[in-house]
């Protein structure tokens, strides 16, 4: 899955980021949009992870999702 993908699908996606990311509120997940650097900044922000923390998280998290 790419990141196009992503973004066409957020609806959908937006759950499985949720699930993932419980602290991330709807609509700070909607802000992101399915947007990788809109979604690491708000887990940055959120968790206080470093970005290469949060890059990794979200390349793991798209790695569960493209199964």
């Amino acid at each position: 899955m790419n990141w196009d993908q992503v973004k066409g699908n957020w609806k959908v996606m937006k759950g499985s980021a949720k699930a993932k990311w419980g602290e991330l509120t709807d609509d700070e997940l909607d802000e992101a949009a399915g947007e990788r650097d809109k979604l690491e900044g708000k887990i940055q922000a959120k968790y206080g992870k470093t970005k290469e923390q949060a890059r990794d998280e979200v390349d793991a998290w798209m790695a569960e999702n493209d199964r």
